[in-house]
Formats: structure tokens, C-alpha cells, sequence
């Protein structure tokens, strides 16, 4: 398969946004591609290099200046054999053993295949093949159940992985794929609720109703003596929290798979700001010991328990881990669970999760088994540009442009801008961070690569034809940045709408 294909299969994608177009179009090329191209190929088209980070950054890339090809010689397999010297090289002398490596793969591609590999190595291809998408392309190349594959990334946690597997062992590959002890599982993922009684309302009485907490999801797995500990995005931090180790290593098991959130408390048992808590995933050691708070258990002691429902993993993590469980109560009462969501406030937590006792464990998705009751809305966005201040902000980049998360896999959809809520410490760092980020400069706006989440505070939304997703923030202020978030994990335009007041 030449690079050509990939690269015309990704205009495609880019230029529908309906959802069907892009699945025959992806799942199309996949039928054609060779086991040895699966994986390359899945990870172009899911926006990344199969590598991963190769060395070559941004400026490097748009310094880049090299004649391209006439015509199209470039097969897959030579270019991630590229990558893969690319991802390889380091030490002295590895600058310029970079710059060759790229001066010889660029020098080979057309002008198209240029542009295409330069956005894709700087993680700006974002044509419409996000997770979502390309595990449904992947079901129908191969003509497997989408849940089957959507099962196996979940277990496995690598998308080219996963697609080959499908496309050469087909329903009974994808079926052998197990939870292990030492890989991290996609994590399950809650739904906003309207109000508590809402929640209740939908779920019905076989409810647990625990403590959301202003904390950092981690997942932790032991195998005896080994600890591992993983962030929601799947990083390892193993080295940077020794207290969780050390704590997990005394649970009375021999394995356990554990979810759950971790955060530091002040000494009147208070939650410390959420950047203290992130502070200590980048250190070895920190000053604040983080306490955990776990609830679920998708493992222990060789019995899986993923597809066990939420109450008998609930037994299991009162047996391995009661004293560090979630604080939360089972088959509430409409009074008992408000009585909950006002203690959960009162500790200064963030509301409550409500959650069927029925269901079992869905990674990666956002369903309606778990729901998520705030007090105030929030939105987790995307920020896509910035505006130069004025006044006491001059010389500083404040309004920043919030875009909600496309579902289908395009750019992010703007829906408003705010500069409220940013203290003088937060101007300064979006000053020193965002120029890295810029792709286009227009007047007194950078427009940026959409990398960095944003956590925003409002009152709601209402119909506006300012912005294309019709739709606006009101009153939107910032609260914080979700290092522990990536854009895929952002809110969608639906949820913004989901705000609309009739």
C-alpha cells in the first residue's frame, strides 16, 4: 500500500463529517492493507505516529525545506520503517541524524504526502478519525461486532493493536484479549446529570450514590509485590507516588486491579487545590501525601471481575480496600442520597456520582450507567486560540476561545471566549505556554494547536449564530487547566447544547 492512499483515505475523512462516510472510508482501506500495514496505517488515521513521539518537533518540522517527489513511490512500510529509525535515534550527534532521516523521507514524498506527514508528526492531523470512528471502521473492515473491538481496546488500550488483531483473527483474536495484571484498562467514564433527582429518576432504586471528589482518577494494579500505578490517560507514575505504592502493597490480596481517585487533604481533611495534586504526578517525592480513595475493583486475586455487576465489585472492594474506599452509600433514598450531596459539598468535594448496581464495566465510553451530579455547571474544553489583553492584561495572551469536542471526529466547534477567572499567575503562564501551541496569527489573535483542556465554570448556554455550532457559553469562567485531560476527552458540542434552556 502506498502512502498516497492513507494520505487521499484522510482527505476524505476530512472533508464529510458525516459519521457513516467517514467509517465506509476508513474501514475501505483497512480491507486493503496488509497485516504489516494495519497498525501503521490505523495510527495515521486515529491522527498519531505509531511510535509515538519521535524527536522531531514543531519548528523543526515547519524549517523543513525539501523539494518533493513528482510522482508517489512512498510505501507504508517504508515510512513507519522511517519513523521507526526516527524514534530511535538519540545521543550525540542525533540532531543531525534527525534532520537526514527527514531529509531523506521528505525528499521521497510528494507535496501532498509532505503536508500530510508534517501534520501528522507535529499532531496536527485531525481529520475526523477519532477513537470512536476508527474502532466502528475497524469492526466493518474486518465484519466483527463493534463491542467486540471496542472490548478489546479497552483491555488492551492500543488502538493499531487492536485493529490488527481484528482484521487477521477476527471474532475469536478479539475475544481472547483478557484483563491483565500490569496493563491498564481504558477507564470507564461518567455522564453529566442534570440534577440528583434526575439521576435517580433514570438509574432507579439499585443505586450507589459515592462522593465525586476534586481528585485525579488512578488506576492501580499489584501482582504480589509489584505496584503499578496509572493517570486516566493511561501514564504510568508509578515512581512519583511511593505512599500509594506502599499502601497498596499491604491490602490483604496477592492481585487486585483497583480504580479510584487520589488528591491531597489539608489537616482538617479538606481537599487541597487540584494543581497540588497534580503536582506530585512529575516528582519522584512531594511535600503533600496524596490519599487514595478507591471505588471499583476490577480484579482480584485471579478472578477478573469487569463484566461482574457494579454490586458484586463493590463486595470485592469492601474486602480488599473498605478502609480507603469511596465514601457512598448503596440504595439510597431520595433524602439520604440529597443528604449525601450535601456532606460530599460541605467536605468541599466537587458533588456526587450516581451509578447502577446493575452494570458492568464499560471502558471508554460515555454511557449512562455512571452520572455525575455538580451544583454548578462545568464543561471540560478545548482551547483553540487566545487574544493579546489590554488594559492591566496588555502584553499578556488572556481570552482564551473555547471550542466543545466534535463527536464525529472534526476540529473543535467554538462556543464562546472568557478571560474571567484568570489570576495574574495564570496570564503569565498562558503567556509562556501558548506561543509553542500557535499555528496562525491573525491581527491581535493566535489561533493554537488544540492541545490544552480547560475546565469552565457557567451559567449555561443559548442559541447564538456567532459561533458555528450555534450555540454560546453564558457567563463562562475559568477554574483550572486538566493537565490529566487530553482533547479527545473533552466535552462534545452535545453536551453544550444539552444546556440550551427551551
Amino acid at each position: 500500500m502506498l502512502l498516497t492512499d492513507v494520505v487521499t483515505t484522510s482527505a476524505a475523512v476530512g472533508a464529510t463529517r458525516s459519521r457513516t462516510a467517514k467509517t465506509a472510508a476508513l474501514s475501505a482501506l483497512l480491507r486493503e492493507a496488509s497485516p504489516d500495514e494495519v497498525e501503521p496505517a490505523t495510527a495515521w488515521l486515529a491522527g498519531e505516529p505509531r511510535q509515538g513521539r519521535i524527536g522531531a518537533g514543531w519548528r523543526t518540522l515547519a524549517a523543513l525545506d525539501v523539494p518533493p517527489a513528482a510522482e508517489p513511490s512512498l510505501e507504508v512500510a517504508d515510512v513507519d520503517a522511517a519513523l521507526d529509525a526516527l524514534a530511535a535515534t538519540s545521543g550525540a550527534g542525533s540532531t543531525a541524524r534527525r534532520s537526514a532521516l527527514l531529509g531523506e523521507l521528505f525528499g521521497a514524498a510528494t507535496a501532498e504526502e509532505q503536508a500530510f506527514l508534517r501534520r501528522l508528526l507535529t499532531g496536527e492531523l485531525r481529520q475526523g478519525a477519532l477513537e470512536g470512528v476508527m474502532l466502528e471502521a475497524v469492526a466493518a473492515a474486518a465484519e466483527v461486532p463493534a463491542a467486540a473491538v471496542r472490548r478489546a481496546f479497552m483491555l488492551s488500550g492500543r488502538l493499531p493493536g487492536t485493529a490488527r488483531l481484528a482484521l487477521i483473527a477476527g471474532v475469536d483474536g478479539l475475544a481472547a484479549v483478557a484483563l491483565q495484571v500490569g496493563t491498564p484498562v481504558r477507564p470507564m467514564l461518567a455522564s453529566p446529570a442534570e440534577t440528583l433527582d434526575a439521576a435517580l429518576a433514570e438509574l432507579g432504586p439499585e443505586v450507589s450514590v459515592e462522593h465525586k471528589l476534586d481528585g485525579a482518577r488512578i488506576q492501580v494494579h499489584r501482582n504480589d509485590s509489584e505496584v503499578r500505578v496509572w493517570t486516566r490517560t493511561l501514564r504510568e507514575i508509578t515512581a512519583g507516588v511511593p505512599e500509594l505504592v506502599e499502601l497498596v502493597r499491604a491490602l490483604p490480596c496477592r492481585s487486585v486491579v483497583l480504580d479510584g481517585e487520589t488528591l491531597a487533604l489539608r489537616d482538617d481533611g479538606r481537599p487541597r487545590p487540584f494543581q497540588e495534586t497534580m503536582s506530585r504526578f512529575g516528582a519522584v517525592q512531594g511535600s503533600e501525601l496524596l490519599q487514595p480513595f478507591f471505588f471499583d475493583c476490577l480484579h482480584l486475586d485471579g478472578t477478573v471481575l469487569l463484566d461482574e455487576p457494579l454490586a458484586v465489585r463493590l463486595e470485592a472492594l469492601s474486602r480488599v480496600a473498605g478502609p480507603h474506599r469511596m465514601p457512598g452509600v448503596l440504595r439510597p433514598s431520595a433524602e439520604e442520597a440529597a443528604g449525601l450531596l450535601e456532606s460530599a459539598l460541605d467536605a468541599g468535594h466537587e458533588g456526587v456520582m450516581v451509578k447502577s448496581l446493575a452494570a458492568p464495566y464499560a471502558a471508554g465510553r460515555r454511557g449512562r450507567a455512571w452520572q455525575k451530579v455538580k451544583p454548578v455547571h462545568t464543561l471540560d474544553l478545548v482551547v483553540i486560540g487566545a487574544e493579546w489583553g489590554y488594559g492591566r492584561r496588555t502584553g499578556t495572551l488572556s481570552n482564551i476561545h473555547l471550542g466543545a469536542r466534535d463527536p464525529d471526529g472534526g476540529e473543535p466547534i467554538m462556543v464562546g471566549k472568557t478571560f474571567k477567572g484568570m489570576t495574574d499567575e495564570l496570564l503569565a503562564w498562558q503567556t509562556t505556554t501558548f506561543p509553542a501551541l500557535v499555528h496562525t496569527r491573525r491581527g491581535h489573535e493566535v489561533l493554537l494547536r488544540p492541545e490544552l483542556v480547560v475546565e469552565i465554570e457557567l451559567d449555561g448556554a443559548q442559541r447564538s449564530t456567532r459561533y458555528p455550532g450555534g450555540v454560546a457559553l453564558r457567563f463562562a469562567r475559568v477554574l483550572r487547566y486538566r493537565p490529566d485531560k487530553t482533547p479527545e476527552e473533552a466535552d462534545t458540542i452535545h453536551a453544550v447544547r444539552a444546556l440550551l434552556r427551551d
